[in-house]
């Protein structure tokens, strides 16, 4: 395994630990500001890494379905951020630390530092927005996510 996969898998169990502290009711909050949901963020994330692997590698897309606005659990975004992260965790070997993405420049570094800062923006996103609907995501968790060292 290369350090690019081992960075992405750290990066999407922190995706996993925060969608687990979230009640499956406050998947339907919605930011002040409007937008997305908390549940359509999480789907929007597993939706944009079908949209590069369509553009990078098609065949990794083998089984990976979009996540609809209108099919949201914790249990569906749970089993597709997993999908479409082995998808790219096979990305990152196919093209190693050095190498290219089809679609993308400058590199497969490059890459992950695009898909990681995607993310984690989406992921204050949803914290935000947890917080001004009045479920505010436990100070545990907020910390968490920063523990790269043991995620």
């Amino acid at each position: 395994m290369n350090v690019l996969t081992e960075t992405w898998q750290i990066h999407n169990r922190i995706n996993l630990y925060l969608l687990d502290a979230i009640d499956k009711g406050n998947l339907g909050d919605i930011s002040t500001s409007k937008g997305r949901t908390v549940g359509e963020q999480f789907a929007h994330m597993h939706n944009v890494r079908l949209m590069w692997l369509k553009a990078a590698d098609p065949v990794l897309l083998t089984g990976l379905d979009k996540v609809e606005k209108d099919n949201i659990s914790k249990a569906k975004l749970e089993e597709a951020l997993k999908a479409s992260s082995l998808a790219i965790e096979q990305l990152f070997e196919k093209a190693g630390p050095d190498g290219k993405v089809k679609g993308f420049k400058p590199h497969a570094t490059g890459f992950l530092g695009y898909l990681v800062s995607h993310e984690s923006h989406h992921r204050g996103q949803i914290m935000l927005t947890l917080k001004q609907a009045g479920h505010p995501v436990d100070k545990k968790i907020q910390f968490g996510i920063w523990e790269w060292g043991t995620r």
